[in-house]
């Protein structure tokens, strides 16, 4: 039988021994040493000056000094000598400093840190909060970082079926207020919401095609951009600066107009001019115009005749016909920003009582604003 125990070397009390207390003592300061042990450093290879009695430290492989030749050993100060001690397998030992408390696991490569295997499986897990049955992973921290090991990184959000959804929901106080990925659908979308239950589509990207929409529209800059939904409507302006569509066309009993999001507008007006019983070989009519425009200083008006068509004149004959035109602003005839007069002259003598001509042609070319 051995004299000292298995497994911390503790020396046994003999038969008929002497001095019993001596055995027992030394094995009482050897538990001491080693129960709950604590070093003050790991890989230690220099003994400090002046060591306080008890205090342990875990040599490196080449210490020196008081250590020389101890490697790996435990060297503990005790009665003013050191003592060491040949650390086992499986012991623990704490580090204890300024920066917290270390452990580390004494094996056939040294003192090294344990290495906890991560479990599987876990029903749930709560870093600084709690989880539950539908946040299994609930962390509360001022941020989380996801990181490369050497290359890139992925974040795979993966979902059973395309009704389902996968996508990141930004809250406010536990309510939604914008949402990405893909939520009841594969198609690829961002969307927002003022209190958590309505929500807005601000883009819609097509899983097939990869086309981008924009359902309720976008602003550059704070104003409306436009697109092939509202390119066409009613144009407006406020200070000068469009705030409608670009194109603006309309009809009615006085012709077709259009107006443009510059400000220009042109219109078309197709009436019947008639002889003039006030003036020999002239035939007159006022225009009405389709639209109303800003100002007569804008408006440029030209008058054409139907000369594709013969069957429009009667009463006078197209080789007679000697000019044609339309009243100017401050002349005798109409001029205003809604009404135009206009004349076609003949050759003297030529215009018979009742004469007239269909399909005059109007256009004028000015501003609505």
């Amino acid at each position: 039988m051995s004299d000292l125990s298995a497994r911390l070397g503790l020396p046994y009390l003999m038969p008929a021994q002497a001095q019993k207390h001596v055995t027992h003592n030394e094995a009482l300061a050897r538990l001491d040493l080693l129960v709950q042990l604590v070093v003050q450093g790991f890989e230690a290879s220099t003994p400090p000056e002046t060591p306080q009695e008890g205090q342990i430290w875990a040599l490196g492989p080449a210490p020196t000094g008081a250590w020389a030749g101890q490697a790996g050993a435990l060297a503990a100060w005790v009665d003013g000598v050191w003592q060491f001690i040949p650390p086992q397998t499986g012991w623990r030992a704490v580090q204890v400093g300024s920066e917290g408390a270390e452990l580390r696991l004494f094996t056939t490569a040294g003192w090294a840190v344990p290495q906890a295997a991560l479990p599987d499986s876990l029903p749930g897990l709560g870093i600084n909060t709690s989880h539950d049955s539908t946040n299994r992973l609930a962390v509360a921290a001022e941020a989380t970082l996801l990181s490369h090991a050497g290359a890139g990184h992925q974040l795979k959000l993966n979902k059973a079926a395309a009704t389902d959804t996968a996508s990141l929901l930004f809250q406010t106080g536990w309510g939604g207020r914008a949402e990405m990925g893909t939520a009841g659908t594969d198609d690829f979308a961002i969307k927002v919401s003022a209190d958590g239950s309505a929500w807005a589509d601000a883009l819609v990207i097509d899983r097939a095609s990869g086309r981008a929409a924009l359902p309720n529209g976008a602003t550059i800059a704070g104003t409306e951009a436009y697109r092939r939904g509202n390119i066409l409507g009613t144009v407006s302006q406020s200070g000068g600066v469009p705030t409608g569509a670009v194109i603006d066309a309309g009809a009615n009993a006085n012709g077709h107009y259009v107006r443009f999001a510059d400000g220009t507008m042109i219109t078309a007006t197709r009436f019947t001019i008639t002889e003039s019983s006030s003036f020999d070989a002239r035939l007159t009519a006022n225009a009405t115009l389709p639209a109303a425009f800003h100002s007569i200083a804008s408006m440029y008006p030209q008058l054409s005749l139907p000369i594709h068509s013969s069957s429009a004149l009667s009463g006078v004959d197209r080789t007679d016909i000697e000019s044609w035109g339309c009243a100017q602003p401050g002349g005798t005839g109409s001029f205003s920003t809604t009404q135009i007069g206009c004349s076609v002259f003949c050759k003297p003598g030529t215009v018979s009582a009742g004469a007239s001509i269909a399909d005059m042609y109007l256009t004028v070319t000015g501003r609505w604003f």
